[in-house]
């Protein structure tokens, strides 16, 4: 907990300064209003900005748009440089995601130009993309209500124009990832192919443009934000017991998730506030409690065919889902509010994209993609049951907190290859880079080839230290033979030496 805690500290000290945000004017933007904030930023910010369309446009014919920012060559993928998104809007009387987008649009564009040190270096470091809406004609249909006692409709707009609600259209892919769990050596990620995924029964237009666009860039990590509560919300989405409604269902990386939700709350100014008075605007006879403002999604209430948890099985990307206040619909004056309070955590949770590993697959100066790689926790030795896949030009990205891991990567063809390594986080860091040139199954590899090699040092006495190189010390460092006993048998000796000693 303590590594957890300081890798937390560490990365959140980065967005502690924030500047005043010019020329951007607060209220409800309907569908035009949007475009002219998206053109006006890309005017402003040309070189490090992209304005794009997904390939299929909402049941009313409006484009879901996207801006890019970066540094370097907007509209292209560059290997080492991790993709990141923000979807808003999804509900289309869930506003609030939608006009701190749109103010975050405009905050980055402003803090390039003006230099501001974590802008740059997200800008230079980051491939960022932010859908404002992904449900622009729900948007407009709840907008065009009248309120009532302050209040838009609960429900109206909610869904697309064809009365499809958006987090629900996605296909399934928690039962089939449960029913694979059962399984030995079952599949445990991208377990729906995009023509699979696009052959499912009632996909809106809007559903099958994001999957499409899911599948066409690499994403690391991403955010789909919502209102009508306030709480970072995290994998798994769906209840593995279908008679419960509320479970907690923890996915492979549950604690990854739990530290990336947090790195949402912490950040909020009331979030993670336990005096808070809990939302209470769907009339729910039990008002939930989130501690530390997170959920795991499943506790709290089963989502099937929810976007976040198709993001995390069927591709790399790891998602959360924001939920960014009681009020769906709250007075344009009163949106400014919304964006003070959200600011610093929607700047520091794309900070989260470096976190943990990444780097090129490789052999013989060729890039290989499709590699598997694998990641277990040491001295456990648990693996994490979650892999993630390298991109056509040979680079990964793998997200972990700080911590000793073992690290495998398997392609057709190749010998797998092995590597010990310690993450440590820090901010305004990128990922720690650890590439793999790989041998063709064909050939022979070399002996340094063979086995996984603990980056940590032993820091023992020499008369102990000669002890274990006769031995155990020979296996991991000699031969490069890698055992799980052995290496927790290694990491015990340890800690008693140490101990002894006082080294």
């Amino acid at each position: 907990m303590r590594l957890i805690a300081a890798t937390f500290l560490a990365l959140s000290i980065a967005c502690n300064r924030a500047f005043e945000l010019k020329d951007f004017t607060f209220g409800d933007h309907d569908y035009n209003s949007l475009l002219n904030v998206l053109n006006e930023t890309n005017k402003k910010c040309p070189d490090v900005s992209r304005i794009y369309s997904l390939d299929e446009k909402t049941v009313e014919g409006r484009d879901l748009v996207v801006i890019e920012f970066t540094a370097e060559k907007p509209g292209t993928h560059l290997a080492g440089k991790p993709e990141f998104k923000y979807v808003g809007n999804m509900h289309g009387n869930e506003v609030v995601s939608r006009e701190v987008l749109l103010a975050l649009i405009a905050y980055l564009c402003q803090g390039y130009r003006e230099q501001d040190p974590e802008v740059v270096w997200l800008m230079d470091n980051t491939r960022i993309h932010i859908m404002p809406s992904m449900n622009p004609d729900g948007w407009e249909l709840a907008n065009s209500r009248p309120r009532k006692n302050g209040q838009k409709p609960w429900l109206d707009g909610r869904a697309n124009a064809n009365e499809v609600d958006l987090n629900r259209n996605f296909p399934e892919v928690d039962k089939l990832e449960y029913k694979y769990e059962k399984l030995e050596g079952g599949l445990n990620n991208h377990i729906m192919s995009l023509s699979k995924a696009l052959s499912k029964m009632n996909l809106a237009p809007e559903t099958r443009a994001v999957i499409k666009w899911l599948y066409s860039i690499p994403f690391v990590l991403s955010s789909n934000l919502h209102g009508g509560d306030l709480v970072a919300n995290y994998p798994y989405d769906e209840s593995r017991d279908d008679r419960k409604t509320s479970q907690y269902s923890a996915s492979p990386d549950d604690g990854l998730f739990r530290y990336l939700a947090k790195s949402y709350s912490k950040h909020h100014l009331t979030m993670s506030d336990p005096s808070r008075k809990p939302c209470d605007m769907s009339g729910d006879l039990e008002l939930p409690e989130f501690k530390d403002g997170i959920t795991n999604g499943a506790k709290w209430y089963s989502v099937a065919g929810g976007m976040q948890d198709f993001n995390y099985l069927a591709t790399n990307c790891f998602e959360t889902t924001l939920e960014l206040g009681c009020n769906k619909f709250p007075y344009p004056e009163e949106e400014k509010n919304y964006w003070e309070e959200n600011k610093a955590a929607l700047l520091n949770y794309m900070f989260q994209v470096h976190i943990g590993i990444k780097g090129l697959i490789q052999s013989g100066g060729k890039r290989v993609g499709n590699a598997t790689i694998k990641v277990m926790n040491m001295p456990s030795g648990s693996p994490i049951k979650h892999d993630v896949l390298s991109g056509k030009q040979g680079d990964y990205y793998r997200l972990l907190l700080d911590g000793d891991y073992k690290v495998r990567v398997v392609a057709e063809g190749f010998h797998p290859e092995e590597r010990c390594i310690t993450v440590a986080n820090k901010q305004m860091q990128q990922a720690q880079v650890v590439n793999f040139d790989l041998t063709p199954s064909n050939k022979e590899r070399t002996k340094g080839q063979t086995g996984c090699i603990p980056t940590k040092q032993l820091d023992l006495s020499s008369g102990t230290e000669q002890f274990l190189q006769d031995s155990l010390y020979d296996k991991l460092y000699g031969d490069y033979v890698y055992n799980t006993k052995d290496y927790q048998l290694y990491n015990y000796l340890q800690r008693i030496l140490k101990s002894v000693t006082g080294n």
